[in-house]
């Protein structure tokens, strides 16, 4: 079945489980090898190492958010371009995202890669913390023109109907990086650079398989020659502000919350907020698996005015999120010592203790979060980028400031309540969304008029 006759005549439920399992699957195996990144440091290079890489992981992530806003940006206008039978659009947008790719890794890895001393100091740290962090996210930096296209192209594989195909592209991909990290830790002990540079050749191998449709023409999108205009970038980063604002804000409130932490309690306290950030990097992708493996039909039943169909699959994409969170809120309510001992080989009484409370307060923070993530991506979807760029920087940014500032006497435990705060405040919002655009989201499909 072609990947138009896929989204537009499966029924919802099948369509959702057919293309949200494969979708899991690919994030289960990412979020895991960042789960197996953060717990082969921790075990290997100790305690710092951890925290160092901790304190790089926001600038990494903002490397990777300019190639994310073209790969998220370009996938939902090819989506609808697909629905209207555009086909010759589809694959200019494809082409010149591409290349944009490229060329933002280029210049976003060198300023990062000159930056780093600098941008590490500002953080605060200092010695064998500070030069520990600059090895490992320079090498990101140095790898980005060739690693930084592969989860767009992980988004061009699901449009083009390759939904078992992205999620063996992510397997190998996460077997590879965990093969290759632990050659160079445990066999050969090389230092932290290592890390980052197992990450990077996973990446880079992958990115290579998963362009090798597209090159041999075995896909419904297509290499042409590229016709860039203003009004093209323009719907670029219209579509896909939300996403990279919500990567660079959160980022930045990371960096932000590294910046005092490392002052209110030093590397412990950034031990302890990598834990939380390790666990969150693990039920986001889940979540985001789900959501965002279904954007493709979702905009492509949006484009052919089938808003039935959107309707259908949006429900099973809310209820499974919900399941998703609820879950997740259980495991981290009755584990938080043994998830502790997870990333932190040589765990003290007082990182133990810190991290078990902190993780009691973080995990109240999926109760509701599987609300706004999903309304984001549907928003996402359908082409509506100012209300999921006002949830995105709400949830990101905005929220954590204000319940920084709200929550500052509480010291260390304004910190970690930070996070439930700021999800039950973007519940409401995202609700509020919804309620406002719902008389446009309940009209009869296009046949039916």
């Amino acid at each position: 079945m072609s990947s138009t006759a896929f989204f537009s005549k499966t029924p919802p439920v099948k369509l959702f489980l057919m293309a949200s399992i494969p979708g899991v699957i690919s994030m289960l195996a990412s979020s895991l090898y960042q789960t197996f990144d953060g717990v082969l440091v921790g075990q290997f290079l100790g305690k710092t190492a951890f925290a160092a890489i901790n304190l790089a992981m926001p600038f990494v992530i903002i490397n990777f958010a300019l190639a994310d806003l073209i790969g998220v940006g370009s996938s939902v206008p090819i989506s609808v371009c697909l629905g209207k039978k555009q086909e010759r659009e589809a694959d200019n947008i494809f082409t010149c995202s591409c290349l944009m790719i490229v060329a933002a890794g280029i210049l976003v890895g060198g300023g990062l890669f000159a930056a780093a001393p600098l941008l590490i100091q500002l953080m605060g740290a200092e010695g064998a913390f500070a030069g520990l962090a600059v090895q490992y996210l320079r090498v990101y930096a140095l790898c980005s023109p060739i690693t930084t296209i592969v989860y767009a192209l992980d988004n061009y594989l699901r449009i083009s109907g390759f939904i078992r195909g992205s999620m063996a592209v992510n397997l190998l991909m996460s077997a590879l990086c965990v093969g290759l990290e632990l050659l160079f830790l445990g066999v050969f002990r090389w230092g932290i650079w290592a890390a980052a540079l197992a990450s990077c050749c996973g990446m880079a191998v992958c990115a290579l398989v998963a362009f090798t449709p597209f090159l041999r023409g075995k896909a419904i999108l297509r290499l042409c020659r590229p016709r860039f205009s203003l009004k093209l970038i323009r719907q670029i980063v219209s579509c896909g502000s939300p996403s990279f604002l919500n990567n660079v804000a959160s980022r930045l409130t990371s960096i932000l919350m590294n910046g005092i932490l490392v002052r209110m309690g030093g590397e412990t306290a950034v031990s302890v907020y990598g834990v939380l950030m390790y666990v969150d990097g693990f039920i986001q992708p889940l979540l985001y698996g789900m959501c965002d493996s279904l954007q493709p039909a979702v905009g492509y039943n949006w484009g052919a005015q089938k808003y039935s169909r959107v309707r259908g699959i949006e429900k099973c994409c809310f209820a499974a999120s919900a399941a998703v969170s609820i879950l997740a809120v259980c495991v981290i309510a009755l584990l938080p010592q043994q998830i502790t001992r997870l990333f932190i080989s040589d765990v003290g009484v007082d990182v133990l203790e810190m991290s078990m409370g902190a993780l009691g307060l973080f995990c109240l923070t999926y109760l509701v979060r599987w609300i706004s993530f999903a309304t984001q991506s549907f928003m996402l979807a359908i082409e509506k980028s100012l209300p999921a760029s006002i949830i995105s920087m709400s949830t990101a940014l905005v929220f954590p400031v204000l319940l920084l500032a709200a929550l500052w006497p509480l010291g260390l435990t304004g910190i970690w309540l930070n996070f439930a705060g700021a999800s039950l405040l973007s519940a409401i919002l995202s609700i509020l969304i919804l309620r406002k655009l719902r008389l446009e989201l309940q009209q009869p499909d296009g046949d039916e008029r």
